[in-house]
């Protein structure tokens, strides 16, 4: 029988390991104490409390996402308002809205003033037909006409979707985005998100059903070095001593692009990366939640420094991406201008106004959170397949056409399993990609 070892235990190697389950015997390296890489939650003491170690919104568009989340059984975990409704709130002009879009894919939406982007002009299309032809060297900025739909909608989509400034961000990149969500309509838009925790729903379900199929899972395993010769990989160091490889033995590196070139420096990988900043606040009650917002759980901010506010309970969870620039701010800054914004958007949905001063809090920065989404560092992102028969690479960092996503990582693991010869539902070539 095959054997297939994942080095790494972020999203991209689970997805690998769960599809590679029932056909091989899969031995998955994770160098930390968990599993879940960028997607996973933990309690925080200060906090008493579960948050998250980012926030991620998932879109039913996100087809192998949720493949994922009904083969480890935790579709089940998610929440969200079952339609394709946004309610946002522009800081600016002190207005809250609610973008609904129409179930199909022609934008009925954009005709109706209770459903469209306020203020939008029809001819603001034009935007979006630039960002569907845009070629490889296009940035995002270039793509936009002046208007309320860009300010309003396609800015923020940008920024959340390629965590990279509008001046640098790859268009090409953000089009794909939209062209499997977006541009197929409301019923591909309806937004999700987990319930409890990323781990909750990502994380832990996958590594019971690893250990049903008899997976084995080394978490505090680091990967320090692979061997190759005669094209294949013999073996590779761990600080658990050696692996020797035998004829049946594959290896999959789903491992962060510097710790990869570190292990492969002959791959060509990103080298530029973006931060992404998440707040996290501890509410003394449970808010009240009216209106939209109570179907949602969630806000999206234009015109201030957040971007996105969930509702989790008493916890209201901030996402700031693109957040290179906000480097030299002080957390205590940042947390303070953070909770302000949060206090003008939702108090309007509550019944019990928010406190002047910020609850305690947890902010987090992950400063290589994502590479840089731009046209430059794109062109440098590795295909699965390699050069060595029995080696492939996956991560949401690698030639997926898409940005840093869950959808992108889930879909890199698929992919390595295809490019090593086994089945998968992605079935790899570098013309699909």
């Amino acid at each position: 029988m095959s054997h297939v070892h994942i080095i790494g235990g972020g999203l991209a190697g689970l997805s690998a390991a769960i599809e590679l389950s029932t056909q091989a015997q899969v031995t998955l390296y994770e160098a930390g104490p968990v599993c879940g890489g960028r997607a996973r939650s933990y309690y925080d003491r200060s906090l008493d409390a579960l948050i998250d170690n980012g926030n991620h919104l998932i879109l039913s568009a996100n087809a192998l996402t949720f493949r994922y989340l009904d083969i480890i059984g935790s579709r089940d975990t998610l929440v969200g308002p079952g339609e394709p409704i946004f309610p946002y709130y522009d800081l600016a002009k002190d207005l809250a809205w609610t973008l609904r879009l129409s179930n199909g894919r022609i934008p009925f939406w954009a005709l109706s003033r209770k459903k469209k982007v306020p203020g939008m002009r029809l001819s603001e299309f034009a935007s979006i037909f630039r960002l569907l032809r845009a070629k490889d060297e296009t940035t995002v900025e270039e793509c936009l006409s002046e208007g309320q739909l860009s300010r309003r909608l396609l800015e923020p989509l940008s920024i959340s979707a390629l965590n990279t400034d509008l001046k640098t961000g790859s268009a090409l990149l953000l089009a794909n985005v939209m062209r499997r969500s977006l541009m197929q309509g409301g019923m591909a838009c309806r937004p999700w998100f987990p319930e409890t925790g990323l781990s909750e729903t990502f994380v832990d379900p996958a590594l019971a059903f690893l250990s049903k199929y008899h997976g084995i899972v080394k978490t505090g395993s680091r990967v320090n070095s692979i061997q190759k010769e005669g094209g294949r990989v013999q073996s590779f160091e761990t600080t658990q001593g050696i692996i020797n490889l035998g004829a049946e033995d594959y290896v999959i590196v789903a491992t962060p692009a510097p710790v990869t070139q570190n292990l492969l420096p002959e791959v060509s990988a990103p080298d530029a990366y973006e931060s992404i900043v998440n707040v996290h606040y501890k509410l003394p009650f449970v808010p009240h939640i009216q209106g939209v917002v109570a179907r949602s759980k969630f806000i999206g901010l234009v015109g201030g420094i957040a971007e996105w506010v969930f509702i989790k309970g008493n916890i209201l969870s901030v996402t700031v991406s693109a957040a290179n620039r906000y480097a030299a701010q002080d957390n205590e800054t940042l947390t303070s201008i953070i909770w302000s914004e949060i206090r003008r958007a939702t108090n309007p949905v509550i019944t019990e106004e928010l406190p002047d001063e910020a609850p305690p809090s947890r902010l987090v920065r992950e400063k290589r959170a994502t590479f840089a989404a731009t046209p430059e560092q794109n062109r440098k992102r590795p295909y699965a397949r390699t050069d060595i028969k029995n080696m492939a690479l996956a991560g949401d960092w690698t030639n997926t056409g898409l940005p840093s996503t869950i959808e992108g990582a889930i879909q890199s693991g698929l992919s390595a399993v295809s490019a090593l010869g086994f089945r998968s539902a992605v079935f790899y070539t570098e013309k699909n990609l």
